[in-house]
């Protein structure tokens, strides 16, 4: 062998030990490392417990005016004022629509001119009180008959001393008859004259409304929708010329399904939430249960009324609502923060001394800052509240 040939097998021999070392010493730290105990995860553990909590019904719906109509013109003419726009709040009988007077107003002097002149005829003032003997013509009649009759009781005197003949006798006989039947008559036509004026007082009546009915009004107090007519308009009666809907209170309509309508009575309380406000909860009560379900849907419509002051709530805002039970019933709760739901599965980490069990759970309804467990838990098992992330089935703990 070479002396060249020997130098480079050492050279060889000594790099290959330099590798086994290497080698042996990084397998060595990992077998250390591996070998290292794991920190128990510190947790705080609360126990579940069974109370009672109220229940109550998650159901849908919309939010619709309390009041809604479309007020119309109740006679013809031209529109001449319009004093609301759309939006505008209004009270009951508030002015909408102005039409022109000046027909209505002749139309309403020249009834009144005719019941006058009956009541005149009939000795009557206005507003007073009707008496047939009281009437002038009646009056005359009476004191004629009077008259004759006295006549005749002193004709009827002298015949029997056969003073008079008996033709004289009978002819003042027949005229006192003539004006008892005038007397009669009299009453006869006064009746009349009475039931024309009762005729001419209702056109007076008509006619008054008939002017009154030149302003179109608000039916309640509430806001000016749309306003359907303009100045110079000209509306026919039973034309739309407004729309008026009152939104203080407003109505939620809530479909109920089937298998609740048993637990839904009127006066219950109701919270319900809108996307427009988000956070915030309002609060109404049942007012009006539905008779029959919605053969379409299986439900059942559920209406309640809430008060809306400030008119912050809008007509056709969809509402997610809470309808309370009037009842609690035993409920096994934990904290909310004990629960971890991903991909809709729900599970808790119940302590079992020194490590945790991962265990899925059923859910229920929320009860402030708790939640009910209604499968998978039982009363007085323990779960951990805080470090949930870390955690994993048969995990080290150390509960604090």
């Amino acid at each position: 062998m070479s002396r060249g040939s020997f130098i480079l097998r050492l050279a060889l021999a000594g790099v290959a030990g330099s590798l086994g070392a290497g080698c042996t010493s990084a397998t060595s730290s990992r077998t250390q490392a591996a070998e290292a105990p794991v920190a128990p995860v510190a947790v705080t553990a609360v126990e579940a417990v069974e109370q009672p909590i109220a229940r109550f019904i998650r159901v849908t719906g919309s939010l619709t005016a309390e009041e809604q109509a479309d007020v119309a013109s109740e006679i013809g003419g031209r529109v001449i004022a319009t004093p609301v726009e759309r939006g505008t709040r209004v009270r009951l009988g508030a002015e909408l629509v102005r039409l022109a007077a000046a027909e209505a107003e002749a139309q309403a002097r020249e009834a009144e001119a005719n019941a006058a002149q009956i009541e005149a005829r009939l000795g009557l003032s206005p507003g007073g009180s009707f008496d047939v003997n009281a009437v002038p013509e009646v009056q005359n009649a009476a004191a004629s008959y009077a008259l004759a009759q006295n006549e005749f009781s002193r004709i009827q005197s002298l015949l029997d001393q056969r003073v008079v003949s008996q033709s004289e006798f009978d002819q003042r006989r027949t005229q006192m008859e003539a004006t008892r039947q005038q007397v009669e008559v009299a009453k006869n036509a006064a009746a009349q004259q009475f039931q024309a004026l009762q005729g001419a007082r209702a056109r007076v009546t008509l006619a008054q409304k008939a002017l009154a009915d030149t302003v179109v009004r608000a039916p309640f107090s509430g806001v000016v929708a749309q306003r359907l007519v303009s100045v110079g308009d000209y509306v026919n009666r039973g034309m739309r010329v407004a729309i008026v809907v009152r939104v203080d209170p407003l109505r939620v309509e809530l479909t109920v399904p089937a298998p609740f309508i048993s637990a839904v009575r009127v006066g219950q309380p109701v919270t319900f939430e809108v996307d427009a406000y988000p956070g915030r909860t309002f609060e109404g009560k049942v007012r009006y249960v539905s008779p029959t379900l919605e053969t379409a849907q299986r439900a059942l419509t559920v209406e309640a009324v809430v008060a809306n002051p400030t008119g912050e709530l809008k007509p056709g805002l969809f509402a997610t609502a809470r309808i309370e039970q009037p009842e609690k019933t035993p409920g096994v709760l934990v904290p909310t923060a004990a629960v971890q739901t991903l991909g809709g599965t729900s599970r808790v980490f119940v302590v079992a001394g020194d490590a945790v069990e991962e265990r899925l759970v059923t859910t229920g309804q929320t009860a402030d800052s708790s939640i009910e467990i209604t499968k998978g838990l039982k009363a007085g098992e323990r779960v951990a509240t805080t470090s949930i992330a870390q955690l994993a089935d048969g995990l080290k703990i150390a509960v604090r």
